[in-house]
């Protein structure tokens, strides 16, 4: 008889994710089109605590504080899955910006396809981009992020869990878990 265990491992500790967070804001305020606005949106729920980071970080580089909020996208998704989620949160304009839609995890692409869908019917930005924590690769759509905190080819029968506080913790963690038989 062969039971399931599930394993888990340690993907990225709270200081490589501090540093992801710090690279990756450095790479979201290069660019110039960011200088005349920039919005950055956390895509709700995985997105959030990653956005409030992001947007910390960028002020601390730039010295002002950048435009932030935060989009359910349920009412835009292809696969049926209904979670209750607080309403969107987006008190700024979005015509003329540059955008970033943050996640904590990329993997098939359908939330930032429904986040895409969400926020061109909110307005017309300047450009849209995506950060992600942790890029699992497995892709349904043709969607690719831009800035990167960690790339961790996965299966699909790995489970990638993210722990993250809206400020820099102690319990903040990567994992992955595996239903394998032992």
């Amino acid at each position: 008889m062969q039971t399931a265990v599930a394993r888990r491992r340690v993907l990225m500790s709270p200081d490589e994710i501090e540093r992801a967070i710090a690279r990756m804001a450095h790479q979201i305020v290069e660019p110039e089109d960011v200088q005349d606005g920039l919005l950055l949106i956390g895509i709700r729920r995985g997105g959030e605590a990653l956005a409030r980071r992001l947007a910390s970080k960028v002020a601390e580089i730039r010295g002002s504080v950048p435009q932030l909020g935060f989009l359910n996208v349920n009412l835009y998704r292809d696969d049926d899955v209904a979670r209750e989620l607080p309403e969107s949160e987006i008190r700024s304009t979005i015509t003329d910006q540059t955008v970033v839609l943050v996640d904590d995890v990329l993997y098939t692409g359908r939330t930032v396809r429904a986040a895409l869908d969400a926020v061109t019917d909110l307005g017309r930005p300047r450009a849209i981009r995506l950060a992600v924590l942790v890029d699992r690769g497995l892709r349904e759509l043709p969607i690719q992020a831009d800035y990167v905190g960690k790339a961790i080819p996965t299966s699909r029968r790995e489970h990638i869990d993210v722990v993250l506080a809206p400020q820099h913790a102690e319990a903040d963690a990567v994992t992955v878990s595996d239903r394998a038989a032992s």
